[in-house]
C-alpha cells in the first residue's frame, strides 16, 4: 500500500503563471519615528510656503448664484415645508391605523388563489 504513495509529489500548490504572482507582492515597510518626523517637517515647510504665498495674492471670489437657482432653491424649501406640515397633521395613531388598514386590504402571498368557477 505505501507504494502507492511513493511516486506522489510534496510540497505546496503552484499556481497558473509560474513565480511571476509572487514578485509582484510586496511588504509595506514599517514608518518609523525618522519617516514621522520627516513628513512633519515637509507638512510644516508646505504650510509657511501657503501662508507666504497667500500674503501676496489674496483673491476675492464672490459667488452668486443666478435667478433660476434661487427659483429652485425657494421651490425645493416650500416643497419640504409641505411634507413637514403633511406629517405633523397626523398623530402616530393615525398613521398606524391607516398602515393596519392596508395591509388588512393587501392579498398575502400564502393565500390559495381561487381558479376556476365555484
Amino acid at each position: 500500500m505505501s507504494d502507492l504513495y511513493d511516486n506522489v509529489p510534496g510540497g505546496s500548490l503552484k499556481l497558473k503563471g509560474g513565480s511571476g504572482i509572487t514578485n509582484k507582492i510586496k511588504k509595506k515597510k514599517k514608518k518609523t519615528k525618522k519617516d514621522k518626523e520627516k513628513l512633519k517637517s515637509y507638512a510644516k515647510d508646505l504650510i509657511s510656503d501657503d501662508s507666504a504665498s497667500s500674503e501676496k495674492i489674496n483673491p476675492i471670489r464672490v459667488v452668486t448664484k443666478t435667478e433660476a437657482e434661487l427659483k429652485f432653491e425657494e421651490i425645493q424649501r416650500k416643497r419640504l415645508d409641505e411634507k413637514v406640515e403633511k406629517a405633523a397633521r397626523r398623530s402616530h395613531k393615525e398613521r398606524v391605523a391607516e398602515l393596519n388598514r392596508k395591509l388588512e386590504e393587501m392579498t398575502e402571498h400564502y393565500d390559495i388563489p381561487k381558479v376556476g368557477p365555484g
